[in-house]
């Protein structure tokens, strides 16, 4: 069963889902600004079926940089797209910029 890719709204927010989490976290950082917005999108639709393929194995959590700088200086976010892999909350693994399928299959293969 896959999770959904949850949309958190504000610092608060990030924070609460990912104490309710329970395993690993894929966070991956996007932003509102042109260039951003069209590599986000395509992270969108990589990540919602990463998340079917991979099930319950990672939550997906798509912060945008503007409405969480908390969790964006946290991390040590600089650009978007940025995934980054969480485990207890903790950043094990990142990767700036976008990431074909085959690209972010690998980089999850490799930290989870």
């Amino acid at each position: 069963m896959a999770r959904r890719v949850h949309q958190p709204l504000e610092d608060q927010e990030f924070d609460f889902i990912l104490s309710m989490t329970p395993g690993p976290v894929l966070a991956y950082f996007c932003g509102t600004w042109p260039k951003a917005v069209e590599a986000c999108r395509a992270m969108d639709a990589v990540v919602a079926e990463l998340s079917q393929e991979y099930g319950t194995r990672f939550t997906a959590v798509r912060t945008d940089i503007t409405r969480c700088p908390g969790p964006t200086r946290r991390y040590g976010v600089t650009g978007a797209p940025t995934a980054v892999l969480l485990k207890d909350g903790a950043a094990v693994a990142s990767q700036a910029g976008p990431m074909t399928r085959e690209e972010f299959r690998e980089f999850l293969d490799a930290h989870l």
